[in-house]
Order: structure tokens, then sequence, then C-alpha cells
């Protein structure tokens, strides 16, 4: 191995614990012993890489996956960490990692612990010491499900968004010794349980999600927040727990369905509504997951139930055996405008699908309006689009703009202008008001999510804090984004940085636009959607032309 290869120091910290060793110590402590061991020089040029903010119980953090492909290219001595637990508690991410080090000839070293895998002791105690870490882990996991059980028993809204035909309402309890404990709970919004009662009916009358949808449309009902119901929403109502009246044939679906019930037979009075816990699974920087039913905590909530169990459980019948008919996409969608034409009407979306295929084996498809599709032509007829004929005649145009390249010079100079102005009033403070409005609005509403969160907190045994503190943590970083996005709107912005910013922009749209032709033969797809992106502005269909706009253009490229 040769020596002079630097050492790479890794560090990472879960914020949300509040505990441990900072990563700055972490980095400090591994130069020590890089120090002590192997000299003041291998110590100052070591190679720090920093992960905050992740769990130890994945592999899949940024700066870890970085330094692990410095490692497969061959240009690391080795790999020092404070705490074997810094790396995973995962023991099979553990080993598969040093046996992955050990084809690469990289050692692995652990501070603390003073594990060094250059000897076969080393190696051993290594392979132990994580064990016990996975079983920590394991043991938190059990001990927060545990507390999970016993929040469960009180039947309390522990935050977050509330759901169609309800609003959070504080409840104060006494305790024994006199001090006063805040919870939550459901409190009805009569308008729009008289919404849900509708959505249910109207569900067992059509029996599917298609038609409910297309009702919704045509007879213009809103969600809560004044938007159109998608299809996921509307399967979000009639799945949701919340609704049903906590009676004997609830009963009897949670119990056949396998999931935990915290509550006794007898509380399930044919009154008050069901809560249940644990029913999506949420990760930091992903959509949230449904859990399977055998993984949800049933109670008996506070609130009235609204839906009897005889027809809840029918309404989970019927999604249950249309699941296998739902649509989905397809898995070779070759449409290049898909996600990004709108349609000229009703402004909505046009989706691609497909069509017969030929007898010559070509797979036509055919862009459409998905509010067309939606609402069954209620509320939009406009004609559908051939897809392969529009998105061939687009690359056609594209690739023609090297032969007018003056004039599309011309159009991102005028964009690039108009960019540096809109640039000049944000520092005025010429930005709308509105949007800083809006964005002051959700922050005020996350805190009061963190407040709630923060007095759930206080009466939260320590397995359920870490799950607590995870969802403080998380808004906490949405505010944090939001905040930034505010001073963005109000203009306090390094206009220098902006405006070299809008001119790399600029420079590189004439340089793709300019090699359209020749590099969109090379592209799959993905490529051919993101390059064309970059350089249409926006593009609809009116029925009789389809209309698209350059970036830096008011002008139409193509009408036809």
């Amino acid at each position: 191995m040769s020596l002079e290869k630097p050492y790479a120091i890794y560090s990472r910290k879960s914020k949300y614990t509040g505990k441990g060793e900072s990563i700055g110590n972490q980095i400090e402590m591994c130069r020590d012993y890089l120090r002590l061991h192997f000299g003041e020089e291998k110590a100052k040029e070591a190679v720090i890489y920093e992960d905050e903010g992740f769990s130890g119980g994945t592999l899949n953090r940024p700066r870890f996956q970085a330094m692990m492909e410095e490692a497969r290219q061959g240009t690391v001595q080795a790999v020092v960490v404070y705490r074997l637990d810094r790396i995973s508690r995962n023991i099979g991410d553990f080993a598969g990692l040093i046996r992955e080090l050990e084809g690469y000839g990289i050692d692995f070293i652990s501070v603390k612990e003073q594990f060094d895998t250059s000897s076969p002791m080393g190696r051993a105690m290594m392979y132990i010491s994580s064990v016990f870490s996975q079983l920590e882990r394991e043991t938190i996991a059990e001990r927060i499900r545990d507390n999970l059980h016993e929040l469960a028993k009180t039947g309390r809204w522990l935050g977050g968004n509330t759901p169609t035909g309800y609003e959070s309402q504080d409840i104060v309890a006494v305790t024994i010794d006199g001090k006063q404990k805040k919870a939550c709970m459901l409190k009805d919004i009569p308008k729009e349980l008289e919404l849900i009662d509708l959505i249910y009916s109207k569900f067992l009358e059509f029996r599917a999600l298609s038609k409910l949808d297309a009702f919704l449309l045509k007879n213009g009902f809103h969600t809560k927040n004044g938007n159109n119901f998608s299809r996921f929403a509307i399967r979000d109502i009639l799945s949701n727990p919340v609704y049903v009246i906590a009676d004997e044939e609830a009963w009897q679906y949670f119990v056949q369905k396998g999931v935990q019930v915290s509550a006794a037979r007898e509380d399930f009075d044919g009154i008050h509504g069901i809560m249940a816990y644990n029913r999506t699974l949420q990760k930091k920087g992903k959509a949230h997951k449904s859990n399977p039913v055998d993984e949800w905590i049933v109670s008996v909530g506070k609130h009235e139930g609204r839906i009897c169990g005889a027809m809840w459980v029918e309404v989970q019948r019927i999604l249950e055996q249309n699941r296998s008919k739902s649509y989905r996409k397809p898995r070779s969608n070759q449409a290049l405008l898909s996600g990004y034409l709108r349609c000229g009407s009703c402004g909505d979306y046009m989706r691609p699908k497909k069509g017969r295929i030929h007898k010559d084996g070509e797979c036509p498809f055919f862009y459409l309006c998905t509010r067309k599709e939606r609402s069954q032509k209620s509320c939009c007829a406009m004609k559908n689009l051939k897809g392969n004929e529009v998105d061939e005649k687009i690359c056609e145009q594209l690739g023609d703009l090297e032969e007018d390249k003056e004039t599309f010079i011309q159009t991102i100079e005028k964009e690039r202008r108009e960019l540096e102005r809109k640039g000049q009033e944000k520092k005025k403070g010429q930005k709308s008001e509105n949007q800083r409005s809006e964005i002051t609005w959700r922050i005020s509403e996350n805190e009061e999510k963190i407040r709630r969160l923060v007095e759930t907190l206080s009466m939260a045994s320590k397995g359920a804090e870490v799950y607590i503190l995870q969802q403080i943590d998380y808004i906490s970083k949405e505010n944090e984004k939001l905040e930034k996005e505010r001073i963005q709107k109000a203009g306090q912005i390094n206009e220098k940085d902006q405006e070299a910013f809008d001119r790399i922009e600029a420079d590189l749209l004439v340089s793709r636009a300019l090699s359209f032709e020749e590099m969109i033969k090379e592209m799959g797809v993905e490529q051919k959607r993101d390059m064309i992106r970059s350089l249409i502005k926006k593009v609809y269909w009116n029925g009789e032309e389809v209309h698209v706009f350059l970036t830096g253009s008011d002008d139409a490229l193509m009408r036809g």
C-alpha cells in the first residue's frame, strides 16, 4: 500500500438526538489518533467526509458514498472513524463494508474501540461490537413501538395535518398532583363532514374511484385547501379509519386483519371514532409510504365516528377488489413532453396514452388531457394530440435553431437582460408582498405544529421521544428552507452572484440549442426530455395547433 495515499476521516451525527459527540469533536479526535500513531503530516493531509442529520440505520448518505467512491478508485489508505456506530448500526451493512474495504486493500480504524482491521483480533472484536450496536438499535425501535401502544390507549390526536372534516382542539387534563397536561383531540367541522358522507355514499353507488373522481369534478367539490380532489386524496379519505364508528363490525375487521388494537372490545361503543397510529412509514427526504394494515396500532378516539362499521368495511373490500384494475403508467414511456405539455382549454397537463399497435409493430401514442379523462369529458373536451408526430416535429424545429444562430442568441440575450432587470427590482424590494405573506403563513403554521409536538413530548415517555423529535427536526428543517425562500423573495440576495448565475444559465442554453441536432441522436428518453425542457419555456395544445415557446421568447417557435 502506497504511503502517499491520504487517510479518510469519516464523521456522522444525527441532529435530532441532541446527544453524542459533535462532528467537529469527532474529526479532532481522529486527527489526534493519526498524529499519535502515524505522524503530524498524515493528520494534516487526512481527507474529511462529514454527514450531519443522517441516521446510522442506512449507508445512503452523500458524503459517505463520496468517500466510498474514492476508496473504489484506490485513492484512500485507510478509513478512520471515532466510533463504530458512526459508520452503521446495521450488522449486515457493516460486515459488507468491511469486506469491501478489505477487497481494496484499505484498513478500517475505530478510535474509541481501538479496533484496527490490520489484525485478526481487531476484525473479530469489531464484528462483535457491531452486533451490539444493531441490538441497541432494535431495542430502541421496540421501545418506541411499546410507547406508541401507550399513546394509542389515550386516543389522542398527535398532531400534523388534520383529516378532512376535523380540526385539532386543545384539551387540558389535571393530574393527581394538580399539574395541568395539554393534549389534542379532533373537533368536528360539520360542513366538511357532510362532504365525507357524500363521498362514501357515492363510492358505494359507483363502486369505482374513476367515477367518483368524475362526479366530484363535475359538481365542483374541492378539498379543504380549495383544490380539486385527486384520486389519491379520495382513496385516502375512503381508507382512513378516523371516520369509522367504533362498533362491533369495526372491531371484527381490525381483529381479522391482525391489527394491534389498544382498546378493549367494550370500548367500541358505537359512538366514538377510531384513531390509527403507525399508518405511514416516514423517511427523511422520501415520500411517506403506507404501512401494511397489520402494522397499525388502533384505538378508540375521543371524537365521534361518522361512517358505520359495516359501510366502512364494505368500502375497504371494494377498494381492495379494484386495486388490481387501477391505472398504472406504461413502463416504457417514450413521450418527450410527458409532464410538460398542457391543455390550452383547461390548463391541466396532457398525459401520454398508448394506442393500438399497428400491423407493422409500431406502437403509437397520443396526448390526452387529464381533466378531460378524469371528468369523463364533462369539464374539458379537448381533442387528443398525436404524440409520435408532435415529438418528432418539435425535435426537428429545435434542430433547425443552428441555422438561425444569431436570432436565437439575441433571444437569449433579451431574456438575460430581463433577468437582470428583475434582479434589480428585487434589490429595491419591489417583489410581490403576496408571495412573502404566503411563505410567512406557512412558517407560522409549522411553528404551531412544532409547539404541539413539544407539548406532546412533555407527556411522552423515553421511547417515544426519538420519534417525536424526528418530527420536530423535519418541520424545523422545512422552516429553514422557507426562511431562506422568504429572504430571497424579499430581495435580500447577492445581486452580483445572481447576475453571474443568470449569465451562466443563458450561455448554457445557447450551447445546448446550437448543438441540439447532434446531441439528441445519442441521448436516451430521459436525457432528451431534460434537454427539451431546458430550451422550452412552455408548450400547449389548443385543439388545432401546438404552441411552443422558447426560453427567453414571447413568440411561438412552432404552430402546427
